[in-house]
């Protein structure tokens, strides 16, 4: 599976922790920056991430920032793109069974290096469910055009 991941740096160091899970479970990973701790915009990293996925250039995208939340905004404005900000692994399997969320936020400042991992790990291995689900997806992709 082909991920890309960025983050600001606020989620500079849980990227590093990521990146060591995706390269243990063989992914192929793009890291699209921040690689410094100064001050940076969220959306400058959150953008080329969720591009590129909607682009269909990578499978999946792992966006870090504090909260993950200013990440997902940006991300979510991309069509095409299902950004879920997630803090525990219920929600990581939902984001992708039900809603076949394609870039995963995460708050560096909320989840730890260690949930980080098994939140990572539940969201790539999770398949989508499809069947009614599919047909909500459809509804939210309508959105994007109004």
């Amino acid at each position: 599976m082909r991920i890309v991941i960025g983050s600001d740096h606020g989620g500079l160091n849980l990227k590093e922790t990521v990146k060591q899970v995706l390269n243990e479970l063989g992914m192929e990973v793009t890291d699209v920056g921040c690689d410094c701790p100064d001050s940076v915009d969220y959306p400058d990293y959150a953008l080329p991430v969720a591009e590129k996925v909607a682009q269909g250039e990578f499978d999946r995208g792992i966006l870090i920032c504090g909260t993950g939340i200013g990440m997902s905004i940006a991300a979510n404005k991309v069509k095409g793109i299902r950004c879920a900000v997630v803090t525990d692994e219920y929600s990581a399997r939902m984001s992708r069974e039900h809603n076949n969320a394609n870039i995963l936020a995460l708050g560096e400042r909320v989840v730890g290096p260690g949930l980080a991992e098994d939140i990572v790990r539940t969201w790539l291995t999770t398949e989508f469910a499809g069947g009614r689900h599919h047909r909500r997806v459809d509804k939210i992709g309508a959105l994007e055009g109004k």
